[in-house]
């Protein structure tokens, strides 16, 4: 809990990468047990569902709960993905349950100012998503071709924000934030495995082809952000969505580590650490290598 209120607007810029962003649940937790009042919150992709969600809802224990529960197979169909159509490799099943939760919201109506960005197919623009249907701008941020199919609103045809701002920094920004955290679950090397070279796993390579785009992009997006925080997501693939309890941890982990900065960069007086939270941290983590 902080020592007392904070003297800043805090903005949430959250990364896409598939399900690494998981890790961004677990910076949320990590941030409402620590007393940080979320006041912007922008999305890419991964993040516009997770930073969407919680804008509507204030809910990061279903979000936990939802996403440390999924196994192998609620993700892909038992057929092999190349034969299915474009943007039909997920089950659409998967996300009823989210899109129950905040069907009928717009993004004007959001507890929590929100914005997703998405890609304009056609020109290549930068759409920043402020208002109109919350489950259409998570649908047109999150579109990643062959995945999930493209989204239309206002007649541009969307798709995937990654390819033109994977962690929105600068749109946090802003929309008024003083005081920005940034989310990067973004990989700093693709670990494309040789099989995946194989023309029959083709689809593989998109996503990793999107993580290199995402990373050259971030390096200059980051500087608008006071603190950056990388989860070491590094292992993880974009769709080890089975492994969400591991990744979720990792972004509780990061923001453990940096909360005295966090505290400094709100305005905040960091509280002395008692030396029960160190051994705590000891049991709960162990000793980093």
């Amino acid at each position: 809990m902080a020592a007392q209120k904070q003297t800043k607007k805090v903005g949430l810029a959250l990364g896409g990468g598939g399900a690494k962003g998981i890790a961004h649940i677990g910076v949320i937790k990590e941030l409402e047990k620590a007393g940080i009042e979320i006041s912007f919150i922008s999305g890419t992709s991964m993040g516009a569902l997770v930073g969407g969600f919680y804008a509507a809802t204030k809910d990061i224990q279903f979000l936990e709960d939802f996403f440390t529960s999924i196994q192998k197979d609620d993700i892909f169909p038992s057929t092999h993905m190349m034969r299915k159509k474009d943007g039909e490799m997920f089950k659409h099943s998967l996300l009823e349950k989210i899109k129950e939760k905040i069907k009928g919201v717009n993004i004007q109506d959001t507890k929590i100012p929100f914005s997703a960005i998405a890609t304009d197919v056609e020109v290549g623009d930068e759409i920043v998503l402020r208002e109109g249907n919350l489950l259409d701008a998570i649908q047109a941020s999150t579109a990643l071709p062959f995945v999930f199919p493209p989204a239309r609103i206002d007649g541009r045809v969307l798709m995937d924000g990654g390819f033109v701002n994977p962690i929105p920094a600068d749109v946090v920004r802003n929309m008024g934030a003083e005081c920005v955290i940034a989310v990067d679950v973004s990989s700093k090397w693709i670990n494309l495995e040789k099989e995946s070279l194989n023309p029959i796993k083709v689809y593989s390579m998109l996503p990793h082809a999107l993580s290199i785009v995402e990373y050259q992009l971030a390096r200059t997006i980051l500087k608008n952000a006071d603190v950056v925080l990388n989860p070491s997501v590094l292992e993880y693939h974009w769709n080890d969505f089975e492994f969400g309890k591991e990744i979720l941890k990792l972004g509780i982990k990061e923001t453990k580590e940096h909360m005295r900065d966090i505290y400094k960069s709100v305005g905040i007086i960091p509280p002395k650490k008692k030396p029960i939270d160190t051994f705590a941290d000891l049991i709960f983590y162990g000793i980093e290598e």
